[in-house]
């Protein structure tokens, strides 16, 4: 297990290197960081606008294969990612907001799949039957909800509750206040301002693991390995729970896996309505902003969650199936 691990291991992070070098070369195919100088007033030079964007390795009279090989090399004998066209640290911004993102994404993602998986098991137990007609028409709804129709209901849920309370319980913008101290006051305070968007992701998240749950479960009920377990005694309940949940969770758990890059770059809306500033709003910003070097490194954190997302797939799958573990 440890060297198959490895192994894949040593093939994701190739092809991190890989991704992350194209995707290095098609930014300046796309992207024009001279192009923030121009318009202003007073008017910059030419050379002056080379004297700003060259110490930064921005300059496009610079053949691309410099610029490539000096970028390439503060990764690798620095960890530098370099820096934006105004100067600023694409390490830092990734640092912050890596942590800001992964606060907001990793609750909502644990929170709707397990939801999803506890609403798909209940309907699937209870097919066609009231329980699970009612579930599908929520689910259904739900999954055609748009995340600003979401996150504005949310937040205007909200500030009359607020006001109805006469306090405020619930923050409708940022990741934190500024000022708290203290364990225990940070943590109420990070949990006020994380409550909205995570419902607001959960809202319109959960009923894809539903549907998924809920099919590949009818699949496996009516399967030899089930008939036979409750011709041996297991009521229906004990039969799903014991044989054929785990089989059927094996597709979920790796759907999940490979879904957290996703998440964590395409929160760009439910960041911007809650002003978040997570990766999904820097994502954006290094867009808008002609900044290659944060789109690089933007790209560069998505290459290494799908690698990861990849080993904790391979990881399930071996803790839900026997049968690969044996070989």
């Amino acid at each position: 297990m440890i060297k198959y691990l490895v192994r894949r291991a040593l093939g994701w992070l190739l092809m991190i290197v890989v991704a992350t070098n194209v995707t290095y070369l098609l930014a300046w195919s796309f992207l024009d960081p001279r192009s923030n100088y121009v318009g202003r007033k007073p008017p910059l030079s030419p050379e002056q606008i080379e004297n700003l964007l060259r110490p930064r390795n921005l300059d496009n009279t610079v053949p691309l294969v410099e610029r490539w090989w000096t970028w390439l090399t503060g990764i690798v004998l620095r960890w530098d990612w370099g820096v934006s066209p105004t100067g600023g640290s694409v390490n830092e911004q990734v640092a912050y907001r890596m942590w800001v993102s992964a606060e907001l994404v990793l609750g909502a993602t644990i929170i709707m799949t397990l939801l999803g998986i506890w609403i798909g098991v209940y309907t699937a137990s209870r097919q066609y039957k009231l329980g699970d007609r009612i579930w599908q028409g929520i689910s259904i709804i739900t999954m055609n909800i748009n995340i600003i129709v979401a996150a504005l209901a949310v937040v205007i849920l909200a500030i009359n509750f607020n006001k109805w309370v006469g306090t405020r319980v619930f923050f409708v913008t940022g990741s934190s206040s500024e000022g708290v101290t203290g364990f225990f006051p940070v943590i109420v305070d990070a949990l006020q301002h994380l409550i909205l968007p995570t419902i607001a992701l959960v809202v319109i998240g959960y009923a894809q693991y539903h549907f998924l749950q809920r099919t590949l479960l009818l699949d496996n009920i009516s399967a030899d390995y089930v008939r036979t377990a409750r011709a041996k005694g297991l009521t229906k309940q004990q039969a799903i729970r014991r044989h054929a949940l785990r089989t059927s969770l094996i597709p979920v758990a790796t759907q999940v896996a490979f879904s957290i890059p996703g998440i964590f770059t395409g929160a760009i809306l439910t960041e911007s309505i809650f002003a978040w500033q997570g990766m999904g709003r820097y994502f954006l910003t290094t867009i808008n902003g002609n900044d290659v070097h944060g789109v690089v490194a933007v790209a560069a954190f998505g290459a290494v969650l799908t690698a990861i997302g990849a080993l904790l797939a391979d990881i399930a799958v071996v803790v839900l199936d026997p049968r690969v573990r044996v070989s």
